[in-house]
């Protein structure tokens, strides 16, 4: 059921077009970018391209309504003056993508912020490329009360100790970036732990700071 609603969100503004396009040439390239950005949109939900959700949607509705207003803009220099009813169907169309604007926006903030706070774990691309020499001996995920990280066991092929593999992962402190780009200000924190066994990797997507600590507690606990 969420597909078919994210699959219809992203082909709509393709169908608005449709609906108010008046030349060949400039309908079908328009149509065809617009559908290349729901083709992108379609990638990003199904989690095929690496993007954050609430943003990707974001700019998708804010660009398209763009793009066709540029498209009737072009059009307008080289035909007629519109029909009456050509305009009623601009303004229906205008309405329509200002509504989902809207929509996206009011959806969106509470998702990034709220919902979505460290309920999943972020894809293995947030862990670190390891260096020459280290190899991953596991991947997991792990899950607690105060969310879910991803959890990586690194190993040496050198012999080198465990705070030696810290130091040659370059995380000897935690490093944070902003998970998204506009509505996405969650913190997407990478750290290692040694537990006196295993160096392990941890990721996690929450507020500054929290994901990480909640996840080395976690780990901590482990038998």
């Amino acid at each position: 059921m969420l597909t078919a609603l994210g699959i219809l969100f992203a082909v709509a503004p393709t169908v608005v077009w449709g609906t108010i396009a008046r030349t060949r040439a400039v309908g079908f390239a328009v149509g065809g970018m617009l559908l290349a950005g729901a083709s992108l949109l379609i990638g990003v939900q199904q989690g095929w391209l690496d993007a954050p959700r609430p943003d990707a949607h974001l700019v998708f509705t804010a660009l398209a309504p763009l793009l066709i207003a540029c498209g009737a803009g072009l059009e307008g220099r080289h035909e007629n003056s519109p029909s009456r009813q050509w305009r009623s169907r601009r303004k229906g169309a205008t309405g329509f993508l200002g509504t989902q604007f809207g929509l996206t926006l009011v959806a969106g903030l509470p998702y990034a912020l709220l919902i979505s706070d460290g309920s999943e774990a972020p894809p293995s691309k947030a862990l670190p490329s390891l260096p020459p020499g280290l190899s991953l001996v596991d991947e997991d995920v792990s899950c607690a009360s105060g969310g879910c990280w991803r959890v990586a066991t690194v190993a040496s092929e050198d012999g080198l100790s465990r705070p030696e593999i810290i130091r040659r992962l370059g995380l000897q402190q935690k490093s944070c970036r902003t998970n998204g780009w506009l509505l996405d200000r969650r913190d997407l924190c990478v750290g290692a732990t040694d537990d006196g066994r295993n160096v392990t990797i941890t990721a996690g997507v929450g507020y500054p700071g929290a994901a990480i600590r909640s996840a080395t507690v976690l780990l901590h606990k482990d038998p």
